[in-house]
């Protein structure tokens, strides 16, 4: 029986554990997103983790979703970077860099003048985000047009370029949470009728052929890919998801990724957990769906071979030490809302997305 303190192999290495840091929006970023020192003092904490997955960073100027989110796509922060992963190697760490382009989830204040959020349709989502000038509603995006696609493809695969060279281990796409690809996989934010978009073999194209970039680029076993089936956060809308999901893996498991990534959402993730899991032939990392914070009591999930991997969020924000809290079953510290989302020196929030 495989528990989750024993070694396994990701990514070209061997990994201590099969714990993950999972990847949590910080907001801690300098100005023109650097990494600053407090970001890597807190990825060092935590470098106990099997394998830490940084918080989204974004792959172009315009992919900037929130304020004080981190970039990887100038020398500056590349650099700034390197400081971040050197700490965590040396704390015998191992660390992923996610790829985060946010798409229609941000705003025009955001980002440099006569810029404005991109998407794969020009159709805004429900809700508000915070800004510097407070809570703003989200705005209608401007919809790539098809040689905008392909340069947005390319910019992931330059993006995974700088983690490499910024000493990042590899790099994870973020395909969940309602961002720019979950936009193109799900019907309610994709209506175009081109290439990208309309029957489930095409609003899988633009994943797919950012997996494929981002593999030929830095090597697929360094490229992995995180989904969340059914997830209506960022007011996503997929009234369907399983075949979806099963096509998107059909379509890139042969390419020997480091790992897929699956955030549970909903009453039926399961269901598809374990059809994506048997679909997946490469290592597979859960972020499952629990009541509460997820702790020890997850621990089976790799014991019964639905996970090779385990992300912990929250429980990992308040336990920098949580490998060790897990095998001795705690105790933890309870995480505190007030700090999530209580804001800090600057007087923005810090907070997890799961």
């Amino acid at each position: 029986m495989t528990t989750a303190f024993e070694p396994v192999h990701v990514a070209g290495t061997t990994l201590s554990n099969r714990i993950a840091l999972a990847p949590m929006t910080r907001s801690r970023a300098g100005q023109g997103g650097i990494a600053t020192g407090l970001v890597a003092e807190y990825y060092t904490q935590r470098a106990s983790a099997g394998l830490i997955i940084s918080e989204g960073i974004q792959p172009s100027v315009v992919g900037q979703g929130y304020p004080f989110t981190p970039g990887l796509h100038s020398a500056e922060q590349v650099a700034a970077w390197r400081e971040v992963t050197d700490s965590v190697h040396a704390a015998g760490g191992r660390i992923f860099a996610q790829l985060m382009h946010s798409g229609r989830i941000g705003h025009p204040s955001l980002l440099p003048a006569g810029l404005v959020p991109v998407a794969p349709s020009a159709v805004a989502a429900q809700g508000q985000l915070f800004t510097g000038d407070g809570m703003k509603d989200f705005v209608t995006p401007h919809e790539l047009t098809g040689a905008e696609v392909r340069q947005t493809i390319a910019d992931y695969a330059q993006a995974a370029r700088n983690a490499i060279e910024a000493g990042f281990d590899g790099v994870e796409l973020h395909g969940a949470n309602g961002y720019l690809i979950h936009q193109f996989l799900a019907p309610g934010s994709n209506l175009r009728t081109d290439e990208w978009g309309g029957p489930t073999e095409n609003r899988i194209r633009f994943a797919v052929e950012v997996v494929k970039a981002v593999a030929a680029a830095i090597g697929a076993e360094r490229t992995a890919l995180r989904v969340s089936p059914g997830n209506t956060y960022n007011d996503i809308s997929e009234p369907d998801p399983q075949p979806v999901y099963e096509a998107l893996v059909k379509e890139i498991d042969g390419l020997g990724l480091a790992y897929l990534h699956v955030l549970e959402h909903g009453p039926q993730a399961r269901e598809t957990t374990l059809a994506l899991r048997k679909q997946f032939s490469g290592p597979f990392v859960l972020n499952p769906a629990t009541e509460g914070p997820t702790d020890h009591r997850a621990l089976p999930l790799i014991e019964d071979g639905v996970a090779d991997l385990l992300a912990f969020g929250a429980l990992f924000l308040a336990n920098p030490d949580l490998p060790e809290r897990l095998r001795t079953e705690g105790p933890y510290n309870t995480p505190d809302p007030t700090t999530f989302f209580g804001g800090d020196a600057r007087g923005y929030t810090d907070y997890p997305t799961r």
